[in-house]
């Protein structure tokens, strides 16, 4: 608490307000600047928002704004409004800029300059506004701001944010003059559009004395993001005049978008300094390549300094790629309870996602009584994480129950409890769903039609499905994808109608994969027209060799027609082609314990009390 005294001078004011951090401290020094009448001194007011408008403490930044707005109508200074318009450009409320900016026109007694024009298009590039941007454009040309480089590299940069690439060039090449930042927010408007040859056109006719380390990278990350502009992207970055860490992290990530890991790794051992971006990058690679151990051994290489939340995400994502989710939740534990650093949103939808695959539903209960502790947003990816863990542990109506909580729902999160309820069998709940998106606008994706369709596949909706199918694509104009045929091919297979099936697939207008014969093959087993099902094992297995699933499937086929032979060649195939089927597994949680058992193991340490159990539970067994 501080101690204000009515005859101090306003700077003495200036300098309590430095030291405030809370709107308690504000609210004490503000009741005695009203009450002594320093309101009043246009000086103090002045130097009040001069000082605080960009402060990074919040409460300092809103006591600013409300001194100016109390004064707004006999403020006739631009460099003041500009620091106003600015708090909110540059801040959390941009649309706030536009408004103030609006404001400052209909005053009257004070005209925008060229700060006040460039601010007010910061904000409309961030909110993609390209109406209110071509508003102002026509504001500038009628001001005689038109010729000035700095408006226009924000005119420019406005287009491109916006996605009007053939207005920024049109004002690219009006411009009378350009500076190095006009050139390199053309080639990078290009490079982010995949627009290759253009930004080279621009890159060959930018001046040499232009070019810096932002049009060099800009290239180069351009390039090597396609394998047959990885040469050019070599030759540039061997080239350039001088490198910095985003040079080379860029040519890494490069390699390993282009599969040349080998490579990436030779970059990165010869880098003269190393951030946490290229321990990440060279993490992610390896996970990618399915090298999970060498990612680990790197990971553990990193020096302290640079393991930081960015590294351990990409090491826990790689161990969740890779099916290693008791691995990425054993390292999540490591970091959140054995380093200084705090999980961001990132690291727990991640810790989530693993808790899903492993059905550890009371450590997923954790972390969302952590989440909901903290105060994070489930408005976003946290919260299509959290409705996964639960629809997928077992406990639909904990993930509906977070579902109806949200605030803000977007297409992921519908599609989120719509595939939870799939996996529940509850097709007519996920049908309903469906109907709810379009009443309250959320419009449907390609990934929202194949959580229905597998609800209806699994409800027995054969009706429902095939109308969805219809809806998707002549209601919502979206093509199906291969996973949308199976999706109706399993509809129809699991309700009986194999041949129905079979012919859809014969009119797929894409080549179908083994997955969709597989569908296809378990159905036929299901409904035991062992004809259909033998000749379609036969083509999956000529299909997808490697496969043991196929052979598993046909040796079943056989043994339940009784042909007793056939199984036996289809068992000896698999052994004459080196194929093993994978053990089934399963496991249950107990006291908060997960134990995992496949069939035959031995590797409980009280697996002869549990065969005993079994044995009295299932005496045909013994």
């Amino acid at each position: 608490m501080f101690t204000v005294y009515t005859n101090q001078p306003y700077n003495s004011t200036l300098h309590l307000l430095k030291k405030c951090r809370n709107s308690r401290d504000l609210n004490q020094i503000h009741a005695r600047i009203l009450t002594s009448g320093l309101i009043k001194n246009s000086s103090l007011t002045s130097k009040i928002i001069l000082n605080f408008a960009s402060s990074s403490h919040q409460p300092l930044v809103e006591f600013s704004r409300y001194i100016f707005f109390s004064q707004q109508k006999t403020n006739c200074n631009p460099f003041l409004w500009n620091l106003i318009i600015k708090s909110f450009s540059h801040g959390v409320d941009p649309e706030q800029a536009i408004l103030v900016f609006i404001s400052m026109l209909s005053q009257g007694s004070v005209y925008p300059d060229t700060f006040s024009f460039s601010l007010v298009l910061k904000a409309c590039s961030r909110l993609e506004l390209i109406k209110e941007g071509l508003q102002i454009h026509c504001l500038i040309l009628k001001g005689e701001f038109g010729s000035n480089v700095f408006l226009q590299n924000s005119l420019i940069n406005l287009y491109l944010k916006c996605g009007c690439i053939e207005f920024a060039r049109l004002m690219f090449d009006k411009m009378l003059k350009r500076d190095s930042v006009s050139w390199n927010l053309m080639i990078d408007g290009y490079v982010k559009n995949d627009m290759m040859e253009n930004a080279l056109e621009v890159f060959h006719r930018m001046p040499i004395e232009d070019q810096n380390l932002i049009t060099w990278n800009s290239m180069i990350s351009g390039y090597s993001k396609f394998e047959d502009g990885f040469e050019f992207a070599w030759g540039l970055f061997n080239k350039m005049p001088e490198r910095d860490l985003v040079s080379w992290n860029s040519m890494i990530n490069g390699c390993l978008k282009c599969g040349k890991l080998g490579i990436a790794g030779d970059l990165f051992n010869l880098m003269p300094e190393r951030d946490s971006i290229s321990w990440a990058s060279m993490l992610d690679g390896y996970a990618k390549f399915g090298d999970i151990d060498k990612a680990r051994n790197l990971f553990d290489q990193i020096p302290d300094s640079r393991r930081d939340t960015v590294t351990w995400n990409a090491m826990i994502d790689g161990y969740i790629h890779n099916g290693c989710s008791k691995e990425a939740l054993e390292l999540f534990h490591e970091m959140w309870k054995g380093s200084s650093l705090v999980p961001d949103q990132a690291t727990l939808a991640m810790a989530l996602s693993a808790i899903a695959e492993l059905g550890y539903i009371s450590e997923g209960a954790s972390i969302h009584d952590y989440i909901e502790r903290k105060g994070l947003d489930l408005n976003g990816k946290l919260g299509v994480a959290v409705i996964d863990m639960y629809s997928k542990c077992g406990s639909i109506n904990n993930a509906m129950w977070v579902f109806e909580k949200l605030e803000r729902k977007n297409v992921d999160h519908w599609n989120s409890m719509i595939n939870g309820l799939a996996i529940h069998g509850l097709g007519d709940l996920a049908f309903d769903l469906l109907m709810e998106m379009e009443r309250v606008s959320i419009k449907p994706d390609d990934i929202t039609f194949i959580g229905v369709l597998n609800a209806c596949a699994h409800s027995g909706m054969v009706k429902e499905g095939l109308i969805c199918f219809e809806l998707m694509r002549r209601v919502y104009g979206l093509s199906p994808k291969l996973q949308h045929y199976g999706c109706i091919v399993d509809l129809l297979g699991r309700a009986g109608f194999l041949k129905c099936a079979r012919n859809f697939i014969e009119e797929m207008p894409i080549e179908p994969n083994d997955v969709i014969w597989r569908t296809l093959l378990s159905s036929c087993m299901k409904h035991e027209n062992f004809g259909m099902g033998i000749e379609v094992a036969d083509n999956l297995i000529d299909l997808d060799s490697r496969k043991p699933s196929s052979y598993v499937l046909l040796s079943n086929i056989y043994a339940g027609s009784g042909m007793w032979d056939d199984v036996n060649r289809v068992r000896m195939m698999m052994k004459d082609r080196n194929i093993r089927k994978v053990p089934g597994c399963s496991w249950i949680e107990l006291d908060g314990n997960v134990h995992e058992f496949v069939i035959g193991d031995t590797s409980h340490p009280e697996f002869r009390e549990i065969y005993s159990v079994l044995d009295k539970l299932c005496p045909f067994n013994s």
